[in-house]
Parts: structure tokens; C-alpha cells; sequence
């Protein structure tokens, strides 16, 4: 690694452990609706990762990047950030946008009234302005509401939902909407799954195969049964003799 590109490195962790501690004397507590959002987004861009292994999906990952007119990096903790790489990327404690490969593709927000004018303000003006990310959503647990932003030539504008009430992302084959009280994913037009459906398939696929075996165990069973009784027939029937 070039001495130039080592210290960068160097400054930029330095920068993630100054942060971490502010942090941690923040005592910021996360609100649990934000928690489950984040999993939930994190469980259904995994599935998406499946079907397409570029789609990478980091949660509460610190990003760090430069920032006009200082030394110092700029730094923002999205909720849920995606990636769109062909290889995996191993970010560690913090990802440092001029030592990556790729920038971020969408960034994901939950909003809470304490994080309102963060989220809403000085936000939405790094991942438009400074990181120039194509895509940004946010979410009000509190209000039941979303708005997914586009980047385009003059910067976000808001994505029109389709007649099924959702907002595309069609490089990912993705759909957002809300079901429920939470934002959720589909994708190719399937809803995606929660762990807590998938235990349901499961076992409902379980109770289905058990009832099958059963069925078939009985009906052969009495296919035995039948050919015992039609074996006891036939040695009782009398031999006739052979025509002379």
C-alpha cells in the first residue's frame, strides 16, 4: 500500500475510534421499532443476496468520507446500508468510501423524534451532496410512513409508488412498502419472508409431509391387508380339473 494510502488509512481509523468513544459516552439509547426495522430490512436483503450475491447489506455501519475544506472525514451511521459489489466486502469498523471499491447504493433511515432533524436535515444533505447516494429512504415507525428518494440530475426527488402502493428500486428487482407497521421488501414481485415465516413454511411443510406418510403408510397397509384376504380366497377355491 502506497505511504500516502497508508496514512489516510491511518487517519481514517483514527477518525472511527474518536467516534466510537463520543459514542459511547453518548449513551444513545436505539428505540426498539428502529431495532426491528433494521432486522427486518437486514433479513430480506439477505434473501436478496441469495438469488443476487452483489447485493451486500451492512447494519448500523459507520461511513466515513472526505470532506471539502478539512483533513478531517465526514461521518454519518446509516441503519441499513447496501452495496452493490460482484466481490465481498469487509469493511471492519468502519467503512472508508476512498479505500473501497464501490460507494454506497441505498441508505436507510428510521426516524425517531429525537433523530427527526438529523434524519430530515443534515442527513438527507450528506447522502444527496456529499455522497451522492442513489438511493435513501425514510422511514417514521411513530407516523406509519416512508419516502424513498432517487438521485437524479438536480439531486432527490421522491419515488412515485406503483398501483400496488409500492416504490421501485429496479436495479435490485426490489419493491419498498409498508405492510403492516413496517417497510417491507419485495422482490421479483414476491413478498420477502421474516425468519418467523420461513419457521411457519417450515413447519407447515413438516405437518404436510407427516400427513403424506401417514396416508401412504395406511394405504399400504391396506393394500397388504387386501392381498392377504385375496391369497386366503385363492387357496380355498377347489382346483377344477383339466378338460378331457
Amino acid at each position: 500500500m502506497p505511504a500516502d494510502a497508508t496514512q489516510l488509512e491511518l487517519a481514517y481509523r483514527y477518525a472511527a475510534a474518536a467516534y466510537r468513544f463520543a459514542e459511547r459516552r453518548c449513551h444513545d439509547d436505539v428505540a426498539p421499532a428502529r431495532v426491528a426495522q433494521r432486522d427486518i430490512t437486514r433479513w430480506s436483503l439477505e434473501i436478496v443476496r441469495g438469488a443476487r450475491s452483489a447485493v451486500q447489506t451492512f447494519t448500523n455501519l459507520l461511513i466515513q468520507y472526505p470532506q471539502n475544506g478539512t483533513n478531517e472525514p465526514g461521518q454519518i451511521r446509516p441503519d441499513n446500508t447496501v452495496f452493490v459489489h460482484p466481490h465481498p466486502l469487509a469493511p471492519g469498523e468502519s467503512y472508508n468510501t476512498p479505500l473501497q471499491p464501490v460507494g454506497l447504493f441505498l441508505v436507510l433511515e428510521y426516524v425517531s423524534k429525537a433523530s427527526a432533524r438529523k434524519d430530515e436535515e443534515m442527513s438527507y444533505a450528506k447522502y444527496e451532496r456529499e455522497l451522492k447516494v442513489p438511493y435513501y429512504l425514510l422511514f417514521y415507525p411513530d407516523a406509519d410512513e416512508f419516502t424513498l428518494f432517487r438521485q437524479g440530475e438536480k439531486g432527490y426527488t421522491s419515488v412515485v409508488p406503483n398501483a400496488l402502493g409500492r416504490c421501485p428500486i429496479p436495479e435490485l428487482e426490489l419493491e419498498v412498502g409498508q405492510l403492516g407497521r413496517w417497510v417491507r421488501y419485495w422482490f421479483r414481485g414476491e413478498l420477502l419472508p421474516l425468519p418467523g415465516d420461513l419457521l411457519k413454511e417450515r413447519d407447515d411443510a413438516r405437518r404436510q409431509l407427516d400427513a403424506e406418510r401417514q396416508a401412504r403408510q395406511a394405504a399400504e397397509a391396506e393394500l397388504a391387508k387386501l392381498r392377504e384376504e385375496w391369497a386366503k380366497v385363492k387357496r380355498q377355491q377347489p382346483e377344477s380339473d383339466d378338460a378331457v
